[in-house]
C-alpha cells in the first residue's frame, strides 16, 4: 500500500497530462505509448490524471446533496506512473522498454502498482515481465488487495498462474472482506481459477470476514448469463468434490442452500441437496431455503422457482405453515406452477373463497384454468390419487427423490409423485 503526499511530477494542469488524457480518451495508443516511453521523465515520474479537490476551487458548483448535507465531499485524486499506465493497457513493448530503463515495478503512488493494473486488465504478458523484473506478487494496493485478488475474469487465468509461479500466497486474505483468492474466484464463478488454487493448497473451507466459505460465496453470487450459470455450477461441484462443507453457515446463519434458493438456481439447489444439504435449515431470521425460494419466485426466470420448490420438497423440506398459504398466494400468484407444487405438498388444505382477493384480476384472467381448478376444491376433499401420493411421499420422506424412480411405475406416475405440475389441480 502507498500514501503519496508529495507534489506530482506532472500535475493535472500540465501540457503532457492534457495530451495524455486526450489520447487515452480517444484510444490513441501510439500517442499514449510515445508520451509515457519518450517524453515523461524520469522513468518513475508521478502523473496526476485526476484531482477532484473541490476545496481548492472556491468557484466550483457543488452538488445539491452536498449543500443539503446528504453526503460529504470526497477528495478523489488519481496518481499513476508510466509503467502503471502501460501495464493497465497491456502495452507489452512499452512495459519492456520502461523496465529496461530501471522503472520500479513496485511503485504505486496512487495506491495501485503496475502488477495490480496488469491483473485487472488480464494482461498476462505484462504481468510476466513485471514479475521477472522483481515485482512483489503479494504487494497490497490501497484497499488491501494483492494482485491475485484482482484476477477476476476468465481471461485473467494466465495472470494467476504467473503470480503463483512467482511465489504469490494462495491463502492470502485481503480487503475489508478478508477474502482469499478462492473466495474471489467463487464470487465470480471462475472454476478454472478455483481448480488452480485448490491444486496449490488453498483451503476449501476457509472463511472470510462475513463467515462465508468459498461455496457459500459462490451460491450467493448472482450469475447473469447462461455461461456464468454453467461456470458456477462446475465451480460448486469442484468445491464439493474437494470436501467443502455443504451446510457451512455465514454470519447470518445462512447456508449455501439458502443463498442458491434466494437466486432461484434449481440446478445448484439440486447439486447441494444431492450432497446432503439440509432442506430444513433456518437462518437467524427463521427463514428456510423454501421461504427464500418463495420470496424470489416472481423475480426469477421461468420454471426456475417451480423447479427449486419442487427439489426442496422432494428432499424433505417442510412445507409452508398452512395459515401462511394465503400470504404465499399473494406473493406468488403470478407463478401458478409454484402454487400448484406447494399446494400438492399438503394432504388436504382447506381452500377459502377469500383467497380470491389475494390474486390480482389480470393475473387471475391470465391463469384462469389453474385458479378455477384451485377454487373448485373449496369444501371438497382431494381425490384418492392425490391422497395415495401423499401417503407414499410421507413414507419415503426425504428419500422420495431417490426411491420414487425405483418404483415399477410409468414415468408419468413417477413425475406425479414428485410433484411435477400439470397446470391444474385435481
Amino acid at each position: 500500500m502507498s500514501s503519496w503526499d508529495s507534489p506530482p511530477d506532472y500535475p493535472l494542469s500540465s501540457d503532457i497530462v492534457r495530451r495524455l488524457k486526450s489520447a487515452l480518451a480517444t484510444g490513441d495508443e501510439d500517442t499514449v505509448q510515445k508520451l509515457i516511453c519518450t517524453e515523461v521523465e524520469p522513468v518513475d515520474a508521478v502523473i496526476e490524471l485526476a484531482n477532484d479537490d473541490w476545496m481548492k476551487e472556491p468557484s466550483a458548483e457543488l452538488p445539491t446533496g452536498v449543500l443539503l448535507g446528504l453526503w460529504t465531499l470526497e477528495y478523489k485524486r488519481e496518481l499513476t506512473t508510466p509503467l502503471c499506465i502501460a501495464a493497465a493497457h497491456g502495452y507489452e513493448s512499452c512495459v519492456r522498454h520502461l523496465l529496461s530503463r530501471k522503472a520500479d515495478p513496485n511503485a504505486n503512488p496512487g495506491g495501485r502498482g503496475a502488477l495490480h493494473e496488469a491483473c485487472l486488465g488480464s494482461h498476462t504478458a505484462c504481468a510476466r515481465l513485471l514479475l521477472q523484473h522483481g515485482a512483489d506478487p503479494d504487494l497490497l494496493n490501497s484497499e488491501g488487495l494483492a494482485p491475485l485478488h484482482l484476477c477476476r475474469t476468465p481471461a485473467s487465468l494466465g495472470c494467476a498462474q504467473e503470480l503463483l509461479e512467482h511465489g504469490a500466497t494462495v491463502q492470502l486474505e485481503g480487503g475489508p472482506g478478508r477474502d482469499t483468492p478462492l473466495h474471489v474466484a467463487a464470487q465470480r464463478g471462475l472454476d478454472e481459477h478455483a481448480q488452480l488454487y485448490l491444486g496449490l493448497g488453498a483451503r476449501v473451507d476457509a472463511r472470510n470476514g462475513r463467515g462465508e466459505t468459498a461455496l457459500s460465496a459462490a451460491c450467493g453470487a448472482a450469475a447473469r448469463s447462461p455461461d456464468e450459470h454453467a461456470r458456477c455450477l462446475r465451480l460448486c461441484a469442484l468445491l464439493l468434490r474437494g470436501g467443502a462443507a455443504t451446510d457451512a453457515r455465514d454470519e447470518d446463519e445462512r447456508s449455501p442452500l439458502h443463498k442458491a434458493c434466494g437466486h432461484a438456481r434449481p440446478g445448484l439447489c439440486t447439486l447441494l441437496l444431492r450432497h446432503g444439504a439440509d432442506a430444513c435449515a433456518l437462518d437467524y431470521g427463521g427463514a428456510s431455503p423454501l421461504a427464500r425460494a418463495l420470496q424470489m419466485a416472481t423475480c426469477a426466470p421461468p420454471t426456475a422457482p417451480q423447479r427449486t420448490v419442487q427439489a426442496l420438497l422432494n428432499h424433505g423440506s417442510r412445507s409452508v405453515w398452512p395459515d401462511a398459504f394465503p400470504k404465499v398466494l399473494r406473493t406468488c400468484a403470478q407463478v401458478p406452477d409454484v402454487i400448484e407444487v406447494l399446494f400438492n405438498s399438503y394432504t388436504q388444505l382447506p381452500v377459502s373463497e377469500s383467497w380470491r382477493e389475494a390474486i390480482p384480476e389480470e393475473v387471475y384472467q391470465m391463469h384462469k384454468p389453474f385458479y378455477r381448478s384451485l377454487f373448485a376444491l373449496a369444501h371438497t376433499p382431494r381425490c384418492l390419487q392425490h391422497l395415495c401420493r401423499c401417503t407414499i411421499r410421507k413414507l419415503f420422506g426425504k428419500e422420495s427423490v431417490h426411491l420414487v424412480p425405483q418404483l415399477p411405475l410409468p414415468e408419468t406416475l413417477q413425475n406425479y409423485l414428485l410433484l411435477e405440475p400439470e397446470g391444474v389441480l385435481r
